[in-house]
């Protein structure tokens, strides 16, 4: 109950007060909500807006799919190849040795080293049948070492001078090159072997094939790890964009890491390879140094059939010997 001294204005008023109170209190919330216009518009004209940020979320998982496609076909296309290779396994290994012999040539050299062999073998005293085995032998793993050497100093000088290489290409982008331009300065003067297979590159971009292949192909000619990263950030740059002279700068770096420790490992593992060397070498040196002494005391390993098959026997297992040595010393990264 109201006190009955109150004016009734007063009472006016608070009774207004207290309705307004309770109406604000029920329609404020819906009152204080922005219509979707302006909604609208303060997430547009917000910095940092959520749409924005889907749409960069969205952008970064288009380009890792369209990476991870890049490295999927490119796996395939090498998983193919592969199977391909015994087909042309001698020719390849021909361009890679950098000799200039057909598959008929390379046969004319086994059949010339056989005979070379032979003749050897009977000039030493050797029977026909051993010397023709011998003959065989020669026939068949003269070329095949000869081609290996060859083809394994021609691949490490090219990884030798692959970083100078790619470090051209960086600078060139970085001055304003075109990528063009960097291929023909790098195949114009840098050491062979690199200068040579930049310049088949460079050949193929004028026959009008692409970059992406023609350095693809460089990759089939020279079996590294070196030439493989190379195509691989060409072709995933071609398709999905990017900074190129970043991209070969970073592979730059890892080149030249992977070559020291190439290195490391090299000075870490020659106490081992000396210590096999030794061990493989020293059975074969006390045999020569006893037969020269004392050649009654060896000639039965050479005259009695007991001493052959033994002899046999002893080559086979210091052959097997040092192959795990060499298996157990040899690291591969």
């Amino acid at each position: 109950m109201l006190p009955q001294s109150l004016p009734p204005l007063l009472v006016l008023v608070l009774v207004a007060t207290s309705v307004g109170g309770i109406l604000l209190a029920v329609f404020f919330p819906r009152a204080a909500r922005l219509s979707p216009y302006r909604r609208r518009f303060a997430a547009l004209a917000a910095p940092d807006a959520h749409p924005r940020d889907e749409s960069g979320a969205g952008d970064d998982h288009d380009r890792r799919r369209t990476v991870e496609k890049t490295l999927r076909e490119m796996e395939a296309k090498q998983k193919s190849k592969a199977k391909k290779a015994g087909k042309i396994a001698l020719p390849i290994r021909l361009a890679q040795a950098d000799l200039r012999w057909s598959v008929n040539t390379y046969y004319l050299v086994g059949i010339a080293c056989a005979l070379a062999t032979y003749v050897a073998a009977l000039s030493m005293g050797v029977g026909h049948p051993a010397a023709a085995g011998f003959a065989v032998t020669g026939g068949l793993m003269l070329p095949h070492l000869y081609v290996n050497a060859k083809r394994n100093g021609r691949l490490n000088r090219f990884s030798a001078e692959f970083p100078n290489a790619v470090d051209v290409v960086v600078r060139g982008l970085k001055a304003g090159l075109p990528v063009a331009d960097c291929l023909r300065v790098i195949a114009s003067e840098a050491q062979e072997p690199v200068r040579s297979e930049f310049l088949l590159i460079v050949q193929d971009q004028t026959l009008g094939i692409p970059l992406e292949e023609a350095v693809q192909r460089m990759r089939d000619r020279v079996p590294l790890p070196e030439a493989s990263f190379f195509a691989i950030v060409i072709a995933i740059q071609s398709r999905t964009g990017g900074s190129l002279s970043e991209a070969l700068g970073n592979l730059s770096k890892v080149l030249r890491d992977r070559k020291k420790m190439k290195a490391k490992i090299k000075a870490m593992s020659a106490e081992a390879k000396s210590s096999a060397g030794i061990i493989g070498f020293l059975p074969i040196f006390v045999a020569g140094a006893v037969y020269f002494t004392s050649p009654d005391y060896m000639s039965l390993l050479f005259s009695t059939p007991v001493g052959k098959i033994v002899l046999a026997g002893c080559g086979l297992w210091m052959a097997t010997g040092i192959l795990v040595m060499r298996k157990m010393i040899n690291f591969d990264f």
